[in-house]
């Protein structure tokens, strides 16, 4: 009971610490934070536990971030329509991007997923509709709902906030429920999942496809953040973002994409400068973390406080075990 009520207690202090942040830090800066640790958020949820490694998770991003702009831009759609058509951008071309990935394993599944990704990458180069190197400018931000104003950065932030609050309690369910310890089983041992009776190829699907559409309402947030849709969002420099924000932070934790987004976030800002460097600093830093902390920053203290260690979702072994009760 002591080590929920600690649990609990971390969360509500999370909450907390996030509504307070813009008022001492710059709201947009904030929001951008928001944005990108929702979509870690969506890649760990694939990657730490299911274990299967996109490269082409920009693809989700950067094409609902287009969606979302086109259809507030050209279409006048509410801001909500606009995001929910950009996250149901992100549900079609996962079905279809997963569909012909999970077919094969390890290394071919990750090139599968550059390659189609790559692909979608020259398609919004060579689209008249996405503006192609100039991009899509001057969205607008729209109301909410009719009435609520977005155009104010702190009202778009605690709308921002909202929604990520309900995607992170939402990935926390499905991590902490049977069909999460499913999807870890299958990450560490696929063939005895497959021999169990598990209908592997499903549960893979499935888990895209829910990744694809969080990542997707992380790019139609970030739409309405800097009201730009631009190639960099689709760019695979992206996916490789969004992978070292996940090792940095902690692969397999709850906290751990918010942290390594901060991180990663934080750094290239103060970096800014330095533009040339910044790709060799960055990197420099990568591989001081990866030694000094292999297991992430949140995996770390994990290890060391124990009401943190239930961040961390159970081992593959306990959930096969219970699901064979």
């Amino acid at each position: 009971m002591r080590r929920e009520y600690n649990y609990r207690l971390g969360f509500v202090a999370l909450l907390l610490l996030l509504a307070l942040a813009p008022l001492v830090i710059y709201p947009i800066f904030m929001t951008k934070l928001l944005c990108f640790a929702l979509f870690a958020i969506a890649f760990n949820l694939l990657f730490g536990q299911t274990g299967l490694l996109s490269f082409g998770h920009a693809l989700f991003f950067g094409g609902a971030a287009y969606v979302t702009a086109y259809a507030l831009k050209v279409w006048a759609l509410p801001t909500e329509q606009a995001v929910l058509l950009g996250v149901g951008f992100a549900v079609g071309a996962g079905l279809l991007v997963g569909a012909l990935s999970i077919l094969r394993h390890g290394l071919y599944f990750s090139m599968i997923t550059l390659a189609l990704a790559q692909m979608f990458y020259f398609i919004c180069v060579a689209a008249p509709v996405t503006g192609g190197d100039d991009g899509m400018s001057a969205v607008p931000r729209g109301r909410l709902f009719g009435w609520i104003d977005l155009a104010n950065d702190r009202v778009l932030y605690y709308f921002v906030l909202a929604v990520f609050g309900a995607a992170f309690l939402l990935v926390f369910r499905i991590i902490h429920s049977p069909y999460g310890q499913v999807l870890r089983a299958i990450r560490d041992h696929e063939t005895r999942a497959t021999s169990l009776g598990y209908k592997v190829n499903r549960y893979k699907l499935l888990v895209f496809v829910q990744s694809a559409a969080l990542a997707g309402l992380a790019g139609s947030l970030k739409v309405l953040v800097f009201q730009v849709a631009t190639l960099d969002a689709v760019h695979w420099s992206t996916s490789g973002d969004v992978i070292l924000m996940t090792l940095v932070g902690g692969i397999s934790t709850v906290f751990g994409p918010l942290v390594g987004a901060g991180f990663i976030l934080t750094m290239q800002t103060l970096l800014q400068g330095y533009s040339q460097w910044m790709p060799v600093i960055q990197g420099a830093i990568f591989v001081l973390m990866v030694m000094l902390l292999p297991r992430g920053v949140v995996g770390e203290l994990a290890g060391r406080l124990p009401w943190l260690r239930r961040t961390r979702a159970p081992e593959a072994a306990v959930s096969l075990h219970a699901h064979q009760q």
